[in-house]
């Protein structure tokens, strides 16, 4: 009989595991996040962009706004100005990374956002590079690179020789109307030594008509790219020096706006997407198996918003998403998804109707080990974080 137990029908090794299985219960949280709001005054909130702007080892945040590219410092939320009117049309996108390993982001941007020209390469789509001063809060200088009409989304990704490049994605192919006609094209700049000087240049057709947005994944060899369009979602390699197309699309006879990948307990990889284009409907399924598309919920509207991440320590990724217009309760907001026992996911308010979501994004800014929310709003012309209370 095991004398140390109070149990005799438990070994102690059986007990510790019960013990190590219920904390493990008990720890389980429910979603509570706080709002506060850091502007309320922005004018659209393309694009968001987290990192250290200053060096100081806190991510800040960094917004592509109709007319300016601004970042917000961490934790006062002052708010400087990297760039105003840079194009005569609006700003849409951007891309923050740190790049040289210094502890301080490098900054590409997109502006001059015309949708509707497909053709004329002065009247749609910029690309520029960012060049740092030596105090940040002080204007940077652009540095134009190649682009083609309609620029909207880039971002930042490593090859598996350490490199990195800037890959930029317009919404159109080249001289394409209503979504037919050529193919869009990405593009990929190597970051050089001189970001003044040339950048290396390559294009690679996504053979998709319409695309809208891409998300970075670690691989094998490298990062790499999974691309959202109107004919599903499509990967893109980096492979003996150049971006291949995988031949195998996913989903292609569905619509895709927006495209993350999460992860489950055992490590498997799931892709949620927001589907079509500006659509209504969020899902998810296994990655590599189309066919276990489960809906999660068909009441967005205009949904422009998407990301995954384990904010609430379950060993696993939750999804958050945000739309931009009145759903069937005439309400706008972010909403995020859990799996639940059985597989099952249920929704839960982040923000219930104070947020038309234009971009979100996950990152621990209070360095508290915890994910917290970071939203711009179209319509509300809100700058807000959700700060992450639930493990208080």
């Amino acid at each position: 009989m095991n004398t140390l137990s109070p149990f005799p029908h438990l070994t102690v090794s059986t007990i510790c595991l019960l013990f190590l299985f219920f904390s493990c219960k008990q720890r389980t949280v429910n979603p509570n996040f706080e709002s506060q709001t850091i502007d309320d005054q922005i004018q659209i909130g393309y694009g968001l962009g987290i990192g250290d702007v200053n060096g100081d080892q806190k991510p800040d945040i960094l917004l592509a706004d109709k007319k300016q590219f601004v970042w917000y410092r961490n934790p006062d939320w002052a708010r400087f100005v990297m760039v105003d009117s840079l194009t005569e049309r609006d700003n849409v996108c951007i891309a923050v990374r740190d790049l040289d390993g210094d502890g301080k982001v490098e900054v590409a941007v997109g502006a001059q956002w015309n949708p509707g020209e497909t053709s004329d390469s002065l009247a749609s789509g910029s690309v520029h590079y960012l060049i740092r001063p030596e105090d940040p809060t002080g204007l940077w200088t652009p540095v134009k690179l190649y682009h083609e009409p309609t620029i909207h989304r880039m971002k930042w990704i490593q090859t598996s020789d350490g490199s990195y490049y800037l890959t930029v994605l317009p919404l159109h192919g080249v001289g394409n109307q209503q979504g037919e006609g050529n193919p869009v094209n990405l593009l990929s700049f190597r970051f050089p030594k001189d970001p003044r000087g040339t950048w290396e240049k390559q294009i690679v057709s996504t053979e998709m008509h319409l695309t809208h947005n891409f998300d970075i994944q670690p691989g094998v060899q490298g990062e790499y790219m999974l691309i959202g369009g109107k004919e599903g979602i499509r990967t893109v390699l980096f492979e003996n020096g150049t971006w291949v197309l995988k031949e195998k699309p996913v989903n292609k006879n569905q619509a895709f706006g927006e495209v993350q990948m999460g992860y489950l307990k055992n490590g498997y990889p799931f892709i949620a997407g927001v589907e079509p284009m500006h659509g209504n409907i969020l899902s998810v399924f296994n990655a590599g198996d189309e066919n276990t598309r489960t809906v999660l919920s068909e009441d967005l509207n205009q949904g422009h918003a998407l990301a995954c991440g384990d904010l609430l320590d379950r060993g696993e990724d939750q999804i958050i998403v945000g739309w931009r217009n009145p759903n069937s309760e005439e309400k706008v907001g972010i909403k995020l998804f859990i799996r639940e026992e059985y597989g099952k996911w249920e929704g839960h308010w982040i923000d219930d109707n104070q947020m038309a979501c234009e971009d979100l994004k996950v990152a621990d800014l209070n360095g508290d080990g915890h994910l917290d929310i970071i939203a711009a709003g179209r319509a509300t012309q809100n700058l807000n974080i959700y700060w992450n209370r639930s493990f208080d």
